[in-house]
């Protein structure tokens, strides 16, 4: 025959935690803890309602009881823990790079490494800095299709000048049939 199940000490605060539970694991640990209890269901019964296995179920329990029906919510592992600068600085930092590259420079990989490398005072991939542009939304710019100097009007004004174009194409449709080479 199967012990009884203990904590009956803490039931109270199961029900609690299964009413204020913010993730799954919390709803578990509550279930392991009040199935049992409440309605003299064995680890198995009670892994085959939560969905997870016999070993967790205990785990779950014992975990609820040993820490007296306090539970640790702990903080999420996501983030970037490896970040060189944050999202912030590294805008900043490329700030004058981009707007060299939108007046009609080119935004060249190797000086942002090594600029980059003299922020952080260590050695950075080249890896990095591709990394550091695509998080701040870089594409390759293709430089304008006007050159910053160039002259909308004087462009207008030669496209309007005739010049000989017509006489070229007579001429060089002269040199393909050659009187000489036609038979008949």
């Amino acid at each position: 025959m199967a012990r009884t199940a203990s904590g009956h000490q803490l039931l109270e605060k199961a029900k609690e935690l299964l009413s204020n539970a913010r993730t799954a694991k919390e709803v578990r640990q509550a279930q392991a803890v009040i199935l049992p209890l409440e309605f003299k269901m064995s680890l198995e019964q009670t892994s085959a309602i939560t969905g997870i296995s016999k070993n967790w179920v205990c785990r779950l329990r014992t975990e609820f009881i040993h820490a007296n029906g306090n539970i640790e919510r702990k903080k999420s592992h996501g983030g970037r823990r490896r970040e060189n600068l944050s999202r912030t600085e590294e805008s900043i930092f490329l700030e004058p790079f981009i707007e060299k590259a939108r007046v009609g420079g080119i935004l060249i990989v190797s000086e942002i490494k090594e600029a980059l490398e003299a922020r952080l005072g260590r050695p950075v991939a080249r890896a990095s800095t591709y990394n550091l542009l695509h998080r701040n939304d870089w594409r390759k710019l293709v430089p304008d299709k006007h050159h910053p100097k160039s002259d909308p009007e004087a462009q207008q004004a030669f496209k309007k000048t005739p010049g000989n174009a017509g006489q070229d194409r007579r001429r060089v449709a002269g040199r393909k049939t050659n009187k000489a080479d036609v038979s008949g």
